[in-house]
């Protein structure tokens, strides 16, 4: 079994940093948007941050398969052990192409179905979340400076719940989930960055019932929850990773403490 351990969080938090140099590279000049079969936008950076994280995990002694959003048809599944990483390349193209700094790279370790490494790096923000079973969840900053992060507990009666959510898919779903919620504050946001709000205490709740998929979750789930938050689908059991053959998430809520 892999053993999860500083070490094995500072390479892959190092290979998600290179990806993070590429995206950056292309951010800064012009770039080619393309249409997947979905119809959702992949650039350039996408493709390049793919290669990049690929080749280097490919470079890691455990052998471990993974899944990227940018090469899912290449992968064969699970190892006998369970695991696999779980990549998102580039997590919120739409973000990247406004310009708006609201994206991210995503790298999760998943094993027996949970996330239990993940690194989150937002580039353009020049921000990183790291968290790892067992070592606890962090914030790097520019120069390198490490916070402890934990999530919020629940607000006290008659104050707002910080509530964030998604810039480009908002819905009539969420709407009446949120006037069921009671008083509350509306802070937009794109990518898995809000999922690592609530994570370091700045939001308390991030409800998702709209589509997402594995690549978009696991690695800042993973920050959550050694944040002591959880991500829930909507019959309270823990978003699972253990069918990524079914690469489409159910509708969830991240909560903090």
């Amino acid at each position: 079994m892999t053993l999860v351990n500083q070490a094995l969080l500072n390479a892959v938090e190092q290979i998600a940093r290179r990806a993070g140099d590429a995206i950056m590279d292309i951010y800064a000049r012009d770039f080619s948007v393309e249409e997947k079969d979905d119809k959702s936008p992949l650039t350039e950076a996408d493709k390049a941050a793919n290669e990049i994280i690929l080749a280097e995990l490919a470079k890691l002694p455990e052998g471990i398969p993974v899944l990227s959003e940018e090469d899912a048809e290449s992968f064969t599944g699970p190892d006998a052990h369970k695991r696999y990483w779980l990549v998102d390349p580039l997590d919120g193209t739409k973000e990247f192409i406004k310009r708006n700094g609201e994206f991210t790279v995503n790298i999760a370790l998943i094993s027996q179905g949970r996330a239990v490494l993940g690194v989150v790096v937002a580039p353009a923000l020049h921000t990183a979340y790291v968290a790892a079973q067992g070592l606890g969840a962090h914030k790097v900053e520019l120069d390198g400076t490490r916070h402890s992060i934990h999530a919020a507990k629940k607000p006290a009666p008659g104050t707002a719940w910080r509530v964030v959510g998604s810039r480009s898919h908002p819905s009539q779903a969420l709407e009446a989930w949120l006037g069921k919620l009671g008083q509350h504050e509306m802070h937009p946001m794109g990518s898995s960055l809000k999922l690592c709000l609530v994570a370091e205490g700045k939001a308390d709740v991030y409800p998702r019932l709209g589509p997402t998929c594995l690549w978009d979750t696991g690695a800042a789930q993973a920050v959550v929850e050694q944040a002591g938050g959880s991500v829930a689908q909507l019959d309270g059991t823990p978003l699972n990773y253990a069918t990524p053959e079914h690469t489409l998430n159910p509708h969830f809520v991240v909560w903090g403490r």
